[in-house]
């Protein structure tokens, strides 16, 4: 693996990075869980970018497994990368819209020069998909991806996610 990826419990908002992965809704306005945490602790910059994206390009909202960058706002971190990504289904493998996120959100860090890059566990929320499965598909698209990132932060929110990444990461890497 060219890229060095890490996994770290905490506060993604809390990362000092080049650029934060957002898990947002297709709106692009704000929402729960990782989404509602960055636009609460990036301030107002961020859902203004976000306003301005959906005036422009983006007035039908961002399609699942496409991701755009706004400015970070007030997080400490110079940009936040948006992605949408796909809900679990049971009767139909979306995980390559799942995959797309962490590709997409890897080209767009390497449109931006960014060299350390922090991603939430896409998905694995609210939007149901199983923990290790999704950290399976998280570490082996960027293991896969040919990115000019240097450091991939897996950012989880507790022990279980942390475990999965670490799993994931050993199994898929041999570290």
């Amino acid at each position: 693996m060219s890229v060095r990826t890490v996994v770290v419990q905490g506060d993604i908002t809390e990362q000092e990075v080049d650029a934060v992965v957002n898990a947002a809704n297709s709106s692009l306005l704000g929402g729960g869980g990782v989404d509602g945490a960055i636009h609460r602790r990036g301030g107002p910059e961020i859902l203004a970018a976000c306003r301005a994206l959906r005036a422009g390009h983006y007035g039908k909202g961002l399609p699942t497994g496409q991701a755009v960058a706004t400015t970070a706002g007030r997080l400490p971190a110079r940009y936040v990368i948006h992605t949408v990504g796909p809900r679990w289904s049971t009767t139909e493998d979306r995980s390559a819209l799942l995959a797309s996120c962490y590709r997409e959100s890897l080209r767009v860090a390497d449109e931006l020069h960014a060299r350390v890059v922090a991603f939430p566990a896409i998905s694995t929320g609210i939007y149901g998909w199983p923990l290790e499965d999704g950290a399976r598909i998280a570490v082996e698209t960027v293991r896969d991806t040919a990115t000019s990132v240097e450091e991939v932060r897996f950012v989880v929110f507790d022990d279980h996610a942390k475990t999965a990444f670490e799993r994931a990461k050993s199994s898929l890497c041999g570290d």
